[in-house]
């Protein structure tokens, strides 16, 4: 996960998940995550996530981010955003968003994103 933001929003949610305090909102979201997570850790191109470039992104960061699906065809649909790396073979989740108005312009730009963590952290491992 991105640092610092991504990281502690993943540890907050999986511990009051385990502990069974996440509403009914939270639950769900938690529930798509888990799942989208898991088709990005074994095909960062399955189909149910639909992932891309986001070349506004990849321009403004220096690397290329992709968006991936949490959920479609709903109003401010869940958008995952993330970046291959640190390390090879890494995949790293640098924001989790509603969908940004692609049709308005600087949409994009609105989107934080959290920081890669250096070479050699914990990060989400993608299987080969």
């Amino acid at each position: 996960m991105g640092v610092p933001d991504m990281e502690a929003f993943w540890n907050d949610l999986s511990a009051r998940k385990q502990a069974g305090k996440l509403g009914k909102t939270e639950e769900k979201f938690f529930k798509k995550w888990v799942k989208a997570l898991g088709y990005l850790s074994s095909n960062p191109r399955h189909n149910s996530l639909a992932s891309h470039e986001i070349e506004d992104l990849s321009r403004k960061h220096g690397i290329k981010i992709f968006q991936s699906y949490l959920e479609n065809k709903t109003p401010a649909a869940g958008r995952m955003f993330w970046a291959y790396g640190p390390g090879k073979g890494d995949i790293t989740v640098l924001a989790v968003e509603p969908h940004p108005e692609d049709e308005k312009r600087g949409a994009y730009e609105r989107v934080k994103l959290a920081f890669l963590p250096p070479r050699g952290s914990e990060t989400m491992r993608r299987k080969k």
